[in-house]
């Protein structure tokens, strides 16, 4: 028989999920851009069920929640964040033409960085912008990250300016999508691109500035993109560049931890930079696709199909976060806490989107990456005729059964009733 002073188990443990919520809520919030209180509720309910695992009582549970609670809330009273000056410190940003890149090089130019910014051509609008806008401190260097020799003389000039002084910062920014489009229907060229700047150059430069970064004990801070951890359709080529970019600098994370270098990733949402927004080049990737498939593969594909691919590129890039001030801040956020973190969410959704693909089961993470990012309607040319010949031979089959089973009906004898 239940003791008066003893409540049922599922009171506490709505006691217990409610409370879980708010923490989780204060807690990821501050990580998350949007939907704290869903991300609240699902964080919940997966910390409930897995401490509920051990068979611990509520009570119990109840009150080491409380505690780790009452911990966190005290720590983060006693040391408020607090950022590093600038004064003296040095940074080398990559892919600073547009996009991140430019921001963020005028951004910390007016923090008071030193700041050295590389562009792929030093007489185009953003080279010009950047001349114009930014302090003395700021210097420009032409660098096609995929030259070694190019980025050895970067490391050259850099090293003359900064005399004894080591580098503060590096910011991995340059990076390229070249592909869309089903992988089967990505030219290897395509694979090939994405490979040589996102992963290849990006180590290149970073193989090359580390000396200076130890020797400053600095920081080490990569854009990348969530489809390197998650498979969205349509961009293996990028996504595999970026996967093996994110594994290459969380090894180093590990490996530059005693030398007292801070490795942060940054991945940021959906954000309207270099060429997204181009029509031109949309228009021109798809003539070049086109031109490029086998006669074989664009009979089983359909053009229509490829067509709607690039046609939902458009609208997505469209779409886009043309304000790129979350991802400027969360650079700077990376180069300037004293406690940098080893993965930042920039822009709206990215956190709720890692929380689905970490904690959900498979099939509802893979029907939100197919819902969030392209919406084909259209199958492959070839699937529709199968489809469509299967439904003909299903109603073929249908009318035979039907004209059977009349004539069954035809030879049974009459039946006289009384």
């Amino acid at each position: 028989m239940m003791d008066d002073y003893t409540l049922p188990f599922w009171i506490y443990l709505s006691v217990l999920t409610v409370f879980v919520s708010g923490v989780m809520k204060k807690i990821l919030a501050s990580h998350l851009s949007t939907a704290p209180t869903l991300v609240a509720w699902l964080g919940a309910t997966v910390l409930v069920e897995r401490l509920c695992a051990f068979s611990l009582p509520a009570v119990l549970l109840l009150a080491l929640l409380g505690l780790a609670c009452c911990l966190y809330s005290a720590a983060r009273t006693i040391s408020p964040p607090t950022t590093l000056p600038t004064h003296g410190k040095a940074v080398f940003i990559t892919g600073c033409d547009s996009g991140f890149g430019n921001a963020a090089a005028k951004r910390l130019d007016a923090l008071g960085f030193e700041v050295f910014a590389t562009v792929l051509d030093l007489t185009g609008d953003g080279a010009r912008e950047l001349q114009r806008t930014c302090s003395p401190r700021l210097t420009l260097l032409q660098v096609d990250i995929t030259q070694p020799q190019q980025v050895q003389q970067a490391l050259l000039d850099t090293k003359a300016k900064l005399g004894l002084r080591g580098l503060w910062g590096l910011v991995n920014n340059a990076g390229v999508c070249v592909n869309f489009g089903d992988a089967e229907l990505s030219l290897m060229s395509n694979f090939r691109g994405c490979m040589e700047v996102n992963f290849f150059g990006t180590v290149s430069v970073t193989k090359s500035f580390l000396p200076l970064l130890r020797q400053a004990k600095g920081r080490l801070v990569t854009i990348s993109s969530p489809a390197g951890d998650q498979p969205f359709p349509c961009l293996a080529a990028y996504g595999a560049s970026k996967a093996a970019l994110n594994l290459f600098i969380n090894t180093l994370r590990h490996e530059l931890e005693p030398w007292g270098v801070g490795v942060s990733i940054i991945l940021p949402s959906s954000y309207k930079t270099g060429q997204s927004s181009n029509h031109s080049y949309w228009e021109q990737q798809h003539k070049q696709l086109l031109q490029t498939l086998s006669p074989g593969l664009l009979e089983e594909y359909g053009e229509d199909y490829v067509t709607e691919t690039k046609e939902l590129f458009q609208s997505h890039t469209q779409q886009a976060n043309p304000d790129l001030s979350p991802v400027v801040d969360t650079i700077v956020q990376a180069l300037l806490s004293p406690q940098p973190q080893a993965h930042y969410f920039a822009g709206p959704g990215v956190g709720l989107m890692y929380f689905i693909h970490s904690y959900c089961p498979f099939s509802v993470s893979n029907r939100f990456l197919q819902k969030l990012f392209v919406k084909k309607k259209l199958m492959p040319r070839a699937l529709r005729k199968q489809s469509s010949f299967d439904l003909n031979l299903s109603l073929h089959n249908n009318n035979n059964n039907n004209n059977n089973d009349e004539e069954k009906l035809k030879k049974q004898p009459d039946v006289e009733t009384s």
